[in-house]
C-alpha cells in the first residue's frame, strides 16, 4: 500500500502487487512465492532476487540510474555506450513486439535494463554470449565471473 501525490498534490492510496524492492536505505524486499519461482526455473532468464540486488548494487553510486560504480572513467563510457545501444534495440523490439532475450520490462529506462540485464546473463548466459556478446562481455567483466564456466559437461 503506498500514498501517491498527483500533479494537483492530492494523495490517494495505491494498493500494488510487486514482486521486490530495492530501497534506497540498503534494504532489499522480496515476495517469497517468487523468490521460490525464481530458483525453479533456472533458464527463464527471471530472477526476482538478482533483479532487486541488482538495483542495490546500482545505486551504490548515488543514483539508480543503469549504471553501477565502475572503476574509472573509460569504463563509465563504455558502459554507456554498449547499455546503451542494447537499452535502444530492447526499446525498439518491444514497442514492435518483437522477441528479445531480454525482457521487455528492460525497455522500462536504464536502471530496470541493467537489473533485467543481471537476471538474464546470470540464467541464460549461454544465449546471452551468442545474442548479445557485448553486453555479455561488460557483465562479465563487470561482476569478475563467466557464467559460462558454471555448465556440467
Amino acid at each position: 500500500t503506498r500514498e501517491v501525490a498527483n500533479e494537483l498534490g492530492l494523495v490517494s492510496t495505491n494498493h500494488i502487487a510487486m514482486l521486490g524492492e530495492s530501497w534506497s536505505q540498503g534494504k532489499v524486499v522480496l515476495a517469497w512465492d517468487n523468490v521460490k519461482k525464481g530458483v525453479m526455473n533456472l533458464q527463464d532468464g527471471q530472477n526476482v532476487v538478482l533483479h532487486e540486488f541488482s538495483h542495490h548494487l546500482d545505486h551504490e553510486s548515488g543514483s539508480t540510474n543503469g549504471a553501477p560504480v565502475l572503476n574509472t572513467r573509460g569504463a563509465y563510457r563504455s558502459w554507456s555506450h554498449i547499455l546503451s545501444e542494447e537499452f535502444e534495440e530492447l526499446q525498439k523490439d518491444a514497442v514492435r513486439g518483437r522477441h528479445n532475450l531480454l525482457d521487455h520490462y528492460g525497455a522500462t529506462n536504464p536502471a530496470e535494463f541493467f537489473a533485467v540485464a543481471t537476471e538474464t546473463v546470470l540464467n541464460v548466459h549461454i544465449e546471452m554470449a551468442a545474442y548479445h556478446q557485448e553486453l555479455y562481455k561488460r557483465l562479465k567483466d563487470h561482476y569478475k565471473l563467466d557464467p559460462r564456466k558454471w555448465q556440467q559437461p
